[in-house]
């Protein structure tokens, strides 16, 4: 009997199992799915939550629920893996697995201790994150009772989860303290690594300019050195202060700790992994996928979901002596909320940013790509739905992997070079 191991039984682990389950023989292989938690998190609405749009039990659902019948599940930490012996060790009584083919899908998560001082008297008090189940349940009970002031919302440094989700809560901040009528009593304040308000020049110019016709004020290359609690500022490694009554902080975030003890991942304990086939650099019996990878694209759940077919079909094909032809190029969509009950669409590639247009078809969309509508609001809100009920059990989204210019608008600020390609269909620009 062959083994395939899976460690992570979050969004990427999960969907696997249900996937390649229904693919494998299992008089041959045996499935083992080791996750060191048993709750699974709804992550997208941990972003609800300090805005009373999601209560807490919405986004919570118990991970056996979602295993599915015929595989191991295994409730456990890792203490590493040992890739030249193929095996993995498990931290709940030293279990040793052997397998024959390991997927590492074992996320990111938020670590303010590397930056100095977050957790230095502030923490939980007047300085929250809203990426852990604790964290946006503290902010959403602070939040009900402020008065107002001055909210900094920062980003220590990139990559993060879902890289729009601070620009989200800024948003929605604008909305909720409009809503309770004393948003001329708040000072919002988005402090970023990036020189604009987004990653990409056209989707960072749109965002910028709507958080300008809001009044939120956008201090760009703001790289955090350090929280100063007694004082109420953070100061950047170039001795910008930045003063804050209500701090919202995305600190560093970095990949599981038992990869750093495995000797496989980078200085952010993220596992290099080549970029189209998802295949371990290093080794070859290795898959990774979702946040664990140092893929550079988005840690986002849709980012997952485009990534499962050329994993599925490389990791068959590499079972069974073929050639790897699955091809992930980078796909990642995204819903921006932006108040009001409106919101964004970006859609975008490893070489092709956000553009404007519509998708997935041209003109009836039916959402709206760099623009807002109350359509990609309701889109956004039933993902949920269809995160639960779909994607988590291996239920196809009928909506084409690949990245697609079909829809989108080439805005003039591309240079004729790059326009001639997207109008071939070649999307390396």
């Amino acid at each position: 009997m062959k083994t395939l191991l899976i460690l992570g039984a979050g969004t990427a682990g999960t969907m696997l199992a249900n996937k390649i389950t229904r693919k494998l023989d299992s008089r041959v292989w045996k499935v083992i799915l080791v996750d060191k938690d048993e709750t699974h998190y709804y992550q997208p609405g941990f972003l609800f939550v300090p805005f009373g749009m999601n209560k807490p039990q919405e986004i919570i659902r118990p991970k056996r629920k979602y295993v599915p019948a015929g595989v191991e599940f295994v409730l456990s930490d890792v203490e590493r893996i040992d890739p030249g012996a193929n095996q993995v060790i498990l931290t709940k009584e030293n279990r040793v697995i052997h397998y024959d083919y390991l997927v590492i899908a074992s996320g990111t998560e938020i670590r303010p201790d590397q930056v100095e001082g977050m957790l230095d008297g502030g923490w939980q008090q007047n300085i929250f994150d809203f990426y852990t189940f604790e964290g946006t349940n503290k902010l959403a009970n602070f939040l009900k009772t402020w008065q107002g002031g001055r909210l900094v919302v920062n980003v220590a440094e990139m990559p993060i989860k879902c890289p729009v989700a601070p620009l989200e809560f800024v948003f929605l901040a604008d909305w909720y303290f409009t809503r309770r009528g004393i948003r001329n009593k708040v000072d919002i304040i988005y402090s970023t690594p990036l020189p604009g308000a987004f990653t990409k020049p056209i989707a960072a110019a749109h965002l910028g300019d709507m958080l300008e016709k809001r009044g939120i004020h956008v201090e760009s290359e703001f790289n955090i050195g350090e929280v100063d609690s007694t004082k109420n500022v953070i100061r950047s490694w170039d001795d910008r202060e930045i003063p804050y009554d209500l701090l919202v902080a995305t600190p560093t975030n970095m990949g599981a700790e038992f990869i750093e003890r495995s000797g496989m991942g980078d200085e952010l304990n993220f596992v290099p992994t080549n970029k189209h086939t998802l295949q371990s650099e290093q080794w070859e019996n290795i898959w990774v996928l979702g946040d664990a990878a140092n893929l550079p694209t988005s840690k986002a759940g849709a980012v997952v979901h485009y990534q499962m077919e050329a994993a599925i079909e490389n990791l068959l094909a590499h079972m069974q002596g073929r050639e790897l032809k699955g091809h992930f190029d980078g796909h990642a969509n995204c819903f921006v909320e932006s108040g009001f009950n409106k919101g964004l669409l970006i859609d975008f590639n490893y070489d092709v940013e956000p553009l404007p247009g519509a998708f997935p078809m041209p003109i009836v969309g039916p959402f709206k790509l760099l623009g807002e509508s109350v359509f990609n609001h309701w889109g956004k809100l039933a993902f949920g739905w269809m995160y639960w009920n779909l994607m988590l059990k291996g239920i196809d989204i009928p909506l084409p992997n690949e990245f697609s210019m079909l829809g989108k608008v080439i805005p003039e600020s591309f240079d004729a070079k790059q326009t001639l390609k997207l109008q071939r269909g070649d999307s390396h620009v």
